[in-house]
């Protein structure tokens, strides 16, 4: 509730706040009709609702809080540690998405119930959240190449099957108008993402060291998560290519796959009962992003452009304020 409060009720904080201002004032003189027929047409719903409460801008963020943090505390709580996952996830996906970029906050929400439908082999619904999703930030279209994977058993051959028959989905989606945009915004500007590549190494270092040292106790322990977890990891390895292209593209996408990360941080004390260097494992992931959340406070100017002071209008909004 904390972190859903401070994330929620935080005023004029965060980079896109203005941008995000923006659109709200765009959608002003809209309609629901016309609100339906743009891009993402969730989010601009949603503005549309807001305004017509007769509320202000920064309910936008409530509501986006609201369904990052019903998805996340949904995984949290399957979590043997809940408190451990939603510490792990404050330093990176907390400050970074609900605070900053709040229509992917919410596309990541539904992709935690997504995920949560994934292991449950679920497939209709796994695809309505990922449908629902995408009408707040498209490129969580992408996790429907997932789909094959979602019921069956999980084998090297059925992964290399659904593979091929992504191929052909992932032709569809690189020829889509947001992909276009996407290619033109970030690769052919030459746009970099601050901090992308610490972030996508955290990724590297996860996913290799479930493969390497996780994979075979968690199949025994954790089986009905195992299949979602396993190919996550894979993923994990295949966004380091991605940075080569564009460090932004690689770096949004790998915050879908922090979920899954933190649920492999918060599992390995239990994976590694009888591993000698156990500790220092479980510590590495607590150090690390403490580490980094650090560095990234006292030394980038965004950081202390965007995020401080912090002011919440949890109790009112602040003197002179135009809301």
């Amino acid at each position: 509730m904390a972190l859903f409060l401070f994330s929620a009720f935080r005023f004029e904080v965060g980079p896109d706040w203005t941008g995000y201002l923006n659109i709200f004032n765009i959608q002003r003189w809209s309609s629901y009709l016309e609100a339906s027929t743009r891009s993402e047409p969730g989010y601009w719903i949603l503005n549309q609702f807001i305004l017509e409460m007769g509320w202000s801008y920064p309910w936008v963020n409530v509501f986006s809080s609201l369904v990052f943090f019903a998805g996340l505390h949904t995984i949290a709580k399957r979590q043997p540690d809940p408190l451990g996952f939603l510490v792990l996830s404050f330093p990176i996906l907390i400050v970074n998405m609900p605070m900053s970029a709040v229509r992917q906050a919410m596309g990541i929400g539904m992709l935690c119930f997504a995920y949560i439908a994934f292991s449950e082999k679920k497939t209709v619904l796994f695809v309505t959240l990922i449908l629902f999703g995408a009408s707040f930030h498209n490129s969580i279209l992408v996790f429907l190449l997932l789909v094959p994977l979602v019921g069956g058993q999980y084998t090297r051959n059925r992964l290399i099957l659904s593979g091929l028959l992504a191929i052909p989905g992932v032709v569809a989606l690189a020829s889509t108008r947001s992909a276009e945009v996407m290619q033109s915004r970030y690769i052919e500007s030459n746009t970099e993402a601050a901090g992308a590549v610490f972030r996508v190494g955290i990724l590297l270092a996860t996913g290799l060291f479930f493969q390497w040292k996780l994979k075979g106790t968690w199949r025994q322990l954790y089986p009905d998560e195992f299949k979602l977890v396993s190919i996550g990891s894979l993923i994990m390895l295949t966004v380091v290519p991605v940075i080569l292209a564009s460090t932004v593209i690689a770096d949004r996408f790998g915050y879908y796959l922090i979920p899954i990360e933190l649920t492999i941080f918060t599992r390995m004390p239990y994976l590694l009962q009888t591993d000698r260097y156990r500790r220092f494992y479980c510590a590495a992931p607590y150090i690390g992003l403490l580490l980094m959340f650090a560095v990234w406070t006292q030394k980038s100017w965004i950081f202390q452009l965007a995020y401080l002071p912090y002011e919440t209008w949890l109790f009112g909004f602040p003197s002179g304020s135009r809301y």
